[in-house]
């Protein structure tokens, strides 16, 4: 890859520089250094790059500084860089923990990340860097939510798939999309008196965390804090915002979005127990669909599900089909594994007395355990 990101190779290599006609090439250097994340032209540098190299939300910057300000795990980031020009990009979250060993993450609390670059050399330089920059801050582990696997790097498969599709070209085309079993109850959230609100405001944000919060504890999960959601929706601007569906002017379901190279994300969704009989959450989907198109969006990821979950029954049910995901794991000789999981064996128990706690409850202690959760 030359000097200026284009010519030559597209798996790495160098374009020759004016020269004497018999004088030796010399090829420039790759380097890998921390990004500075506080430099307004570093992070405007970085998110082109996301952009041009087709990554994903969790590449970008503005999602690695929104943990940050949302949860307090720390932003950091390693460039490959060759003549001054951006060769590769890992995005990483030092996530620690009272209750979990401290571990880098790419990206946290985000489904997606690891190394985006122009050669595989670049990307293996990286992860080299990575597993560098965790034994220099004394974190048990690196995990890359990506494939990228290499020797030393342990897999982690058959967990989780992802789910995401073409968005159809009408409300009535999307409609005929779903498969005839889901299809029906899509038609009886359809004619349910609901209205549906769409922004970002703190209405928007007061709602959508309230039927959050309820949502996950009735799952026996612990919340995120708001703040998260504040940080993404004020990180992302135009490219994120809230839906929410509500019956009788009460919110029942609602989920905030982002918005990416014409996909959109619906990452944080839930519905009350109400939900469920009138089929809000169904319309809540539905709608999404609708307004992610108007936003000129062509796919439609539903996200990632844990393998024979009802989640990921439920995403199939709307004719989506599972993409298993594999994850690479660099671990510290001697270290036990982070095991955040919370469908871990280990968690069951815990899973079945957080469902019994009083709401309010609930909402003050998730936001303190749920932030070594990335």
């Amino acid at each position: 890859m030359g000097p200026d990101g284009r010519a030559g190779s597209p798996r790495g290599g160098n374009r020759r520089q004016p020269c004497g006609m018999n004088a030796p090439f010399t090829p420039m250097l790759e380097t890998v250094t921390l990004a500075d994340l506080t430099d307004p032209g570093e992070l405007a540098r970085i998110e082109r790059f996301v952009v041009e190299r087709e990554g994903t939300p969790f590449h970008r910057p503005a999602w690695l500084r929104a943990v940050e300000r949302g949860t307090g795990q720390r932003a950091l980031g390693l460039i490959a860089e060759r003549g001054g020009n951006l060769t590769g990009w890992l995005p990483v979250t030092e996530v620690r923990s009272p209750l979990f060993p401290a571990a880098l993450v790419s990206s946290g609390f985000a489904v997606g990340g690891g190394a985006i670059a122009d050669s595989e050399s670049s990307v293996q330089r990286l992860t080299k860097a990575a597993i560098e920059l965790a034994q220099r801050l004394s974190c048990a582990s690196v995990e890359l939510r990506c494939a990228d696997i290499e020797e030393g790097w342990r897999q982690v498969t058959g967990k989780h798939a992802n789910f995401a599709a073409p968005l159809a070209e009408s409300d009535d085309a999307q409609l005929l999309a779903i498969p005839r079993k889901q299809r029906a109850e899509v038609r009886k959230g359809l004619q349910q008196p609901f209205a549906v609100k769409v922004g970002t405001s703190d209405e928007d944000r007061r709602m959508h965390y309230a039927v959050y919060c309820q949502s996950v504890r009735n799952l026996g999960t612990p919340v995120f804090p708001r703040a998260l959601f504040d940080a993404v929706l004020d990180g992302f601007g135009s490219a994120a915002d809230i839906l929410t569906i509500l019956l009788e002017n009460k919110p029942v379901a609602a989920v905030l979005t982002v918005y990416h190279r014409g996909v959109a994300y619906p990452y944080w969704g839930g519905g009350t127990r109400a939900a469920r009989a009138s089929r809000a959450n169904e319309r809540l989907y539905f709608e999404l669909m609708g307004h992610a198109r108007r936003r000129g969006c062509g796919t439609f990821d539903f996200g990632r599900s844990k393998i024979g979950s009802g989640a990921f029954a439920y995403k199939k049910n709307w004719g989506f089909t599972p993409e298993p995901l594999t994850y690479a794991v660099w671990q510290k000789p001697g270290e036990a594994a982070r095991d955040i999981d919370p469908n871990s064996d280990v968690y069951s128990g815990k899973i079945a007395l957080w469902k019994r706690l009083p709401l309010p409850v609930a909402n003050r202690l998730g936001p303190i355990i749920a932030r070594g959760l990335a």
